[in-house]
């Protein structure tokens, strides 16, 4: 086999292995490696892969960033907004990170700061008519990407795949 290449389980013939060249972080793999290196990589070779085609996407079809789009799929979620350090840790960045999403988001009105009656340092963000508007198509085109991306599994494997990663969440946290 040469350096470069996976071995594919799902992939694998009787005694005539297939080898996939692959240009992803799963590259430096061998069949001789350990199994739950295997796996993580397997894992994250695959949320690249589908975060990099939802990126180019959205960019291209809407002019939207990833981040954008996700900080109103969380005020999407709580139409009263919510705070920007919840929306910090909801997305995992910094509040830095949510202040700068939340500008450009701002200056295209599709969401409002609401400063805090009790503390004016303060403020939740909250999405408006348009915004919703806005992030409820994109959400729609968004939906069907994600089918498209994941059709090669059936029903039963995607409910499978959310069991067993569900059990990676868990042994992680």
């Amino acid at each position: 086999m040469k350096p470069g290449t996976v071995v594919a389980e799902s992939e694998v013939a009787v005694n005539e292995p297939r080898v996939v060249t692959t240009t992803d972080l799963e590259t430096r793999l061998t069949d001789q490696d350990h199994l739950s290196v295997r796996a993580w990589l397997r894992l994250l070779s695959c949320t690249v892969k589908i975060e990099t085609e939802i990126r180019s996407r959205l960019r291209g079809q809407f002019d939207i960033t990833l981040p954008r789009f996700d900080l109103m799929a969380q005020l999407e979620r709580h139409p009263k907004g919510l705070p920007m350090g919840e929306l910090s840790r909801r997305m995992m960045v910094t509040s830095g990170n949510i202040t700068g999403i939340a500008d450009q988001l701002v200056k295209e009105n599709c969401v409002l700061r609401v400063v805090d009656k009790n503390d004016r340092r303060s403020c939740s963000l909250k999405l408006t008519p348009k915004g919703l508007a806005s992030f409820k198509k994109m959400a729609a085109v968004h939906e069907k990407w994600v089918d498209e991306l994941l059709q090669g599994l059936n029903v039963e494997e995607k409910q499978l795949l959310i069991h067993l990663l569900s059990k990676v969440k868990e042994s992680v946290i």
